[in-house]
């Protein structure tokens, strides 16, 4: 039997790349090979073909952004609602309890994924290259690049600015040129595209929880006596996962602010203010 194939769209040191290789261990532990493509954006080519890729059973499995099958899926669409989780607790117990297994059935119904479980993505936070951002009012003309999700650009109006919703590699192209002004990622994600080296200032908005799907394709790891094991694997990367992502966030604020990035922090006000402008989107 040939390897089997797993990729993702990060760099091999990031929590997710190094997820990756934690699932790929657990699954040679049970006797397979498996070939790793860490950042499939490497190749040239979008981070969205991913899915593709799996559906058509050219990967096993790889991880994505949730917010990406929204349109597919409505039902994952609740997770893009601006300050719906507290912490980052709140959401894995959500993600681990009830609602995800809701949003995996509904995932699983609409499309040829098994879902294996949800990645860590962090809260995301705004970036931008022109000011501090400490109020709605402070994003009101910037451009900002976003994931293509309807909710997310609803969320961007509401704060004044001008919602640029493209896929990630096109995105990235665009922040490097200097074409849009602002972007909102975690820490990892701002860091593992290079944004840090364009935007010099950082918003802890905390606005959006990201969570990252593990999906396989449904029929070909059905069909392999190893799926259990396969599963068990996948349940350890994605406690793993979520063991090293908070913690690397923290690293990755220092290292940026020693790099002379400008943070700031909201206050409670400052960050109701948000919120408060966002209020009823995606209910």
């Amino acid at each position: 039997m040939p390897p089997l194939r797993i990729a993702g769209y990060a760099p091999a040191e990031s929590t997710h790349g190094r997820a990756l290789d934690r699932l790929a261990d657990g699954i040679r532990s049970a006797g397979l090979q498996v070939h790793v493509t860490h950042n499939i954006m490497d190749e040239g080519r979008p981070a969205t073909d991913l899915l593709r890729l799996v559906e058509a059973g050219e990967l096993l499995c790889c991880y994505f952004s949730t917010s990406y099958l929204g349109d597919r899926v409505p039902e994952l669409n609740v997770l893009e609602r601006p300050y719906l989780f507290g912490s980052l607790e709140d959401a894995h117990a959500a993600l681990d309890g009830e609602l995800g297994r809701d949003l995996t059935l509904a995932t699983e119904r609409r499309t040829g994924f098994e879902v294996l479980g949800y990645w860590d993505n962090g809260f995301r936070h705004m970036t931008n290259r022109i000011r501090p951002i400490r109020t709605p009012a402070d994003v009101a003309g910037m451009r900002v690049r976003l994931q293509p999700n309807a909710l997310h650009e609803e969320m961007i109006r509401a704060w004044g600015g001008e919602p640029v919703a493209v896929e990630l590699s096109e995105g990235v192209r665009l922040i490097q040129e200097g074409k849009v002004d602002a972007q909102e990622n975690p820490l990892a994600n701002t860091v593992a595209y290079g944004v840090d080296r364009v935007h010099r200032f950082v918003t802890m908005t905390g606005h959006l929880y990201g969570a990252r799907g593990v999906y396989a394709n449904r029929s070909a790891l059905s069909a392999l006596p190893e799926a259990p094991l396969i599963r068990s694997a996948a349940s350890d990367a994605i406690a793993f996962q979520r063991s090293i992502a908070s913690d690397y966030e923290l690293e990755l604020r220092h290292r940026l602010e020693s790099a002379g990035v400008e943070f700031v922090d909201l206050t409670e006000a400052e960050r109701a203010a948000f919120a408060e402008a966002t209020k009823g989107i995606g209910e």
